[in-house]
């Protein structure tokens, strides 16, 4: 059970490490536009001037949009109990498929641990959505392929 408890809190270690360097990528872009839009306010006037502000709103809307994302996903990771265990599939639970291990929490890519590959992935996703409420042994169909469940930590 120690084996199992490290794989899931290094698993949401990454996942936190994913979404601060996230976080940080944004808040840089963030600060980037601002000055930008700082400086093109002391630049030349006239349409150019209007149309490159309002190119700077529009990435500074974008970017605020990515920075919403990330502080729903931090939320998502904070109300996950790291060593809960349970028999049914739910947000925090590592997965072992047929054909790949899976940990249902945030979408933020495929960690290699001890030499397994485990893809992230959020409950929203479509294969996040098959798992939830599944336990050992059930079957799901995903992209034309049957994908047994053999554990659930």
């Amino acid at each position: 059970m120690k084996k199992n408890n490290a794989i899931k809190s290094e698993l949401y270690n990454l996942c936190l490490l994913s979404l601060n360097h996230r976080l940080e990528a944004v808040q840089t872009k963030i600060a980037e536009i601002q000055e930008s839009l700082t400086s093109e306010t002391k630049s030349s006037a006239g349409d150019k001037h209007e149309t490159g502000r309002a190119m700077l709103q529009l990435e500074r809307e974008k970017a605020g949009v990515q920075l919403s994302e990330i502080q729903k996903q931090q939320n998502t990771l904070t109300k996950m109990k790291v060593l809960n265990t349970s028999k049914t599939i739910c947000l925090g639970s590592v997965v072992y498929t047929s054909k790949s291990n899976y940990f249902v929490a945030i979408s933020a890519g495929a960690f290699s641990i001890a030499g397994e590959l485990f893809y992230a992935i959020s409950p929203q996703t479509p294969i996040g959505k098959l798992l939830l409420g599944k336990t050992v042994l059930n079957e799901i169909a995903f992209n034309n392929q049957t994908n047994k469940i053999e554990a659930i930590i």
